[in-house]
């Protein structure tokens, strides 16, 4: 048995509120147990097996999680080939350049191809990864069976092993939602964990959402040719974005497309078929609106934890609609009410959370939690993390949104800054006739610190990064407007940015 990390304490055997015992100390299997092998249950393993800990890590499905196998991966695949396509179809933008091209081609099936070689790259390189960590694998599907306690169904046999561990993570992930009155059959209605596969192309397709997911396959769709309306239940389309990077984002994105865009009805009922039927209602009275038949839908209307075959009531924790209540350490609470006590030696990671449901989020998550179970006390700061929707052109953020921002100001007295910067006088963007664009940023203006930034606009996912750096580190535009950016590149737009809001802070 390794040594305790510094820090750690050394606890004797205990009771779960069953009555059930844990493992006395120096008598674990494993230093470190982890439950589900997407991005955060892989980079805690991995971090805690180059730390020194025996870790084992019990995947029931494919290694890599939503992420790698049903999420991020294979839709970056998808849109990066599609968006190929509606670059060279878009004979005016080409014109400009002076540049002419044939009529484009392409094969669907060479395009799911190239997102499912993809997969199975970065899937085979995770998982020899983690076992070149020194990490263990167990294959099949982990539950709690009491404090530091799991037991493994094992994939085929169904022969179940428990294991005893010092710690515990909880990295189990999350699938996609599907709403009451809505059937799925995988082939005219499905979720994006079918859609990534592009096994088809339908003519006509409903998606029901307009978040990041409903927003990149109307993406890819309408790249390849298919008619889109597009369905969301609230009152205005993309209404978790900022409100106005949503408005010239959807002029581009929906506006542009052939896409019909409906706000404020609801799927009441979607029956599977050919043709699908779709049963649409009034969001706030129910009324019925229309039924639209169409060749597919798509439901993209967010995701659910995957937490409910984990026996959380044996180690006492009460979720909060399916997620895992946990403090910014990452360790498991016993309920989501105010000074909920916490759980020992048991931590959470990823979408099972409910924080930010995003792969990076989950992979800081698991770095930091195990930082804390190596006894290095280190907590997550969710408001420098960015997120970024990748559609053509992209969307981006960081921070505060400007509701948010306002109610801060308001709680702690100060003023709030709001500056706007345009890719229209951006000498990259005009050179690349792709000069549509904004960028939003949030700032407190009696002290310049950067509270958040909202980006348009080509390559917006990768400039938000600079601003996230800034959010992290709680710098001020004063500071940031000295820094020198290259010129001609985009990131002159946040250079702008930057000294706009230095000019209100001085004022």
């Amino acid at each position: 048995m390794r040594p305790i990390p510094e820090g750690r304490s050394v606890i004797a055997a205990s009771s779960a509120p069953d009555g059930s015992t844990a493992p006395a100390a120096g008598s674990f299997d494993f230093d470190l147990i982890v439950i589900g092998a997407g991005y955060g249950g892989f980079d805690a393993a991995k971090h805690a097996a180059e730390h020194g800990l025996r870790v084992a890590i019990v995947e029931s499905r494919d290694m890599g999680g939503t992420c790698v196998n049903r999420g991020c991966v294979p839709s970056k695949a998808l849109l990066a080939a599609s968006g190929r396509v509606r670059e060279l179809a878009d004979a005016e933008h080409l014109a400009g350049f002076g540049i002419h091209a044939a009529p484009v081609r392409f094969e669907r099936q060479k395009i799911a191809d190239h997102a499912r070689q993809l997969v199975e790259t970065i899937r085979t390189n995770l998982t020899k990864t983690v076992e070149r960590s020194g990490a263990k694998i167990l294959r099949g599907k982990g539950r709690l069976d009491g404090p530091q306690r799991v037991v493994v169904r094992e994939s085929g046999g169904g022969v179940e092993r428990p294991y005893s561990a010092r710690d515990v993570i909880i990295a189990t992930g999350s699938d996609p939602f599907v709403p009451p009155g809505i059937e799925t059959d995988g082939r005219t209605v499905f979720t994006s964990d079918e859609a990534v596969d592009l096994e088809w192309l339908p003519r006509w397709i409903a998606i029901v959402g307009s978040g990041y997911i409903g927003l990149e396959f109307a993406d890819v769709y309408t790249a390849l040719g298919c008619e889109v309306t597009m369905i969301e239940a609230l009152d205005r389309v993309m209404p978790t974005f900022d409100p106005d990077i949503a408005k010239i984002a959807a002029r581009n994105l929906i506006d542009s497309r052939d896409i019909d865009a409906r706000a404020g009805v609801l799927a009441k009922s979607i029956k599977p078929g050919c043709p699908v039927q779709i049963e649409l209602v009034d969001m706030k009275t129910r009324e019925p609106v229309e039924t639209l038949e169409v060749d597919a839908v798509l439901v993209a209307t967010g995701r659910v934890p995957v937490s409910k075959d984990l026996n959380l009531a044996s180690v006492g924790v009460a979720t909060n609609r399916g997620f895992i209540p946990v403090d910014d350490t990452l360790q498991v609470l016993a309920s989501s009410e105010p000074g909920a006590a916490p759980i020992p030696h048991l931590w959470a990671v990823g979408d099972v959370t409910g924080k930010m449901m995003l792969a990076h989020t989950a992979a800081a998550q698991g770095t930091v939690a195990v930082e804390n179970i190596l006894g290095h006390p280190r907590r997550i700061d969710y408001r420098s993390i960015p997120a970024a929707t990748f559609t053509h052109p992209e969307i981006s953020s960081v921070g505060l949104s400007e509701a948010d921002a306002k109610a801060l100001a308001a709680e702690q007295g100060f003023e709030l800054g709001v500056v706007r910067s345009y890719f229209k006088a951006n000498s990259k963007a005009l050179a690349e006739l792709e000069s549509d664009g904004l960028m939003k940023l949030l700032f407190n203006k009696a002290s310049g610190e950067v509270l958040g930034a909202h980006i348009y606009g080509l390559h917006a996912a990768d400039l938000i990064q600079e601003i996230a750096n800034a959010v992290a580190r709680r710098q001020g535009v004063v500071q940031l407007a000295q820094e020198v950016h290259t010129h001609p590149t985009l990131s002159e737009v946040v250079e702008v940015a930057y000294k706009q809001a230095a000019l209100a802070v001085a004022g």
